[in-house]
């Protein structure tokens, strides 16, 4: 059974070098995953994978079943996973294709399902977030970009923003102010619910663009594209290292 899952968002819906062994539909108690579980070998090692916003990329940010998804991973026996997450740059030096592993993050999401324990519960259960994500994945990750001579940021906040739509240059420049050096739509709640599951949980983040105002011009979809195709090679590169190292 694997224990590492992969969660691919946008720019990474497939693992080129998966080797495809079967897909799996779960069904849970908070309904439907973004899609059925992928299950094959990536360098002679088991992995799952889930991508995010569906296998043919239509779910936007804010209507991802991120409980239904997590709990899937939890219930197939995953206790590791990594998020790919595709980021607008607010600190200067994330130009894009950048890759960071951030250490913090701020939510400045609203009306997402965000937590485990809401009914049927025995008493009100909290959980420590001062750290948001692992250490010991994040340091995993950060090895396997030098193996893989990949120049990644180690640190960094997330905001995580509602979406679908992009940030303002005003927004943008409240959160710098709040202290976020990343924009994305998909940090919150999955980072949460993974650690009300239990499991290890860490993310690459691909800078895709500069976030509203720290560019020239407007935020071009075309050149996103362009970015995210660079950044995700660099992803899976790492990727291919921690699964040997580790898987």
């Amino acid at each position: 059974m694997s224990e590492l899952a992969i969660i691919g968002g946008t720019g990474l819906t497939r693992l080129g070098k998966l080797q495809i062994e079967r897909r799996e539909v779960m069904h849970t108690p908070y309904g439907e995953p973004s899609g059925a579980l992928t299950i094959g070998r990536l360098c002679g090692k088991e992995v799952v994978f889930l991508a995010r916003h569906g296998y043919g990329h239509t779910i936007p940010p804010h209507m991802v079943n991120y409980r239904a998804n997590l709990w899937a991973l939890k219930e197939h026996g995953v206790s590791r996973v990594i998020a790919v997450c595709a980021v607008g740059g607010i600190r200067s030096d994330l130009v894009p294709s950048t890759i960071v592993i951030p250490d913090q993050i701020i939510d400045y999401t609203w009306s997402r399902n965000h937590t485990f324990f809401e009914s049927d519960l025995s008493e009100v259960t909290h959980i420590d977030f001062t750290e948001p994500y692992s250490n010991e994945m994040r340091q995993v990750l950060l090895e396997a970009a030098a193996r893989a001579g990949v120049a990644a940021i180690a640190g960094g906040t997330y905001g995580a923003c509602q979406g679908p739509r992009l940030e303002t240059a005003a927004e943008i420049d409240r959160m710098e102010r709040d202290g976020c050096h990343m924009v994305g739509m998909t940090g919150m709640p999955e980072a949460a619910l993974a650690r009300e599951l239990g499991l290890c949980y860490a993310v690459i983040a691909v800078s895709a663009n500069a976030a509203a105002g720290r560019g020239e011009g407007i935020i071009s979809m075309d050149d996103i594209e362009v970015n995210l195709t660079r950044g995700m090679d660099q992803v899976r590169a790492i990727l291919e290292q921690v699964i040997t190292a580790t898987g």
